[in-house]
């Protein structure tokens, strides 16, 4: 699949730094490949953190993702680092 700025929203911003929020039913691999989020390259910035619930159509992974670099085209994220554990109840 690709990129949808319409999943993409600002949860915060302050100090140059923003907090977004991202859901998609892309795999977390495909999520953080360098290049996925080239259509946003004018509103993320090195350093963002990106919250993402990713697969959701599958086995829902929800992490956090860093943008590592943009150089006004390319954007580049960190892998997802994932969030939560395991529920045994």
């Amino acid at each position: 699949m690709a990129f949808h700025a319409k999943d993409l929203s600002v949860i915060a911003y302050a100090n140059g730094f923003t907090l977004w929020h991202y859901t998609t039913a892309d795999a977390a691999a495909t999520v953080d490949t360098a290049g996925y989020f080239n259509a946003a390259a004018d509103m993320l910035r090195r350093g963002d953190m990106i919250l993402a619930n990713t697969d959701t159509g599958g086995d829902f992974v929800t992490g956090m993702l860093a943008v590592s670099a943009n150089d006004g085209i390319e954007v580049d994220v960190d892998d997802l680092t994932g969030v939560g554990g395991t529920d045994t109840d």
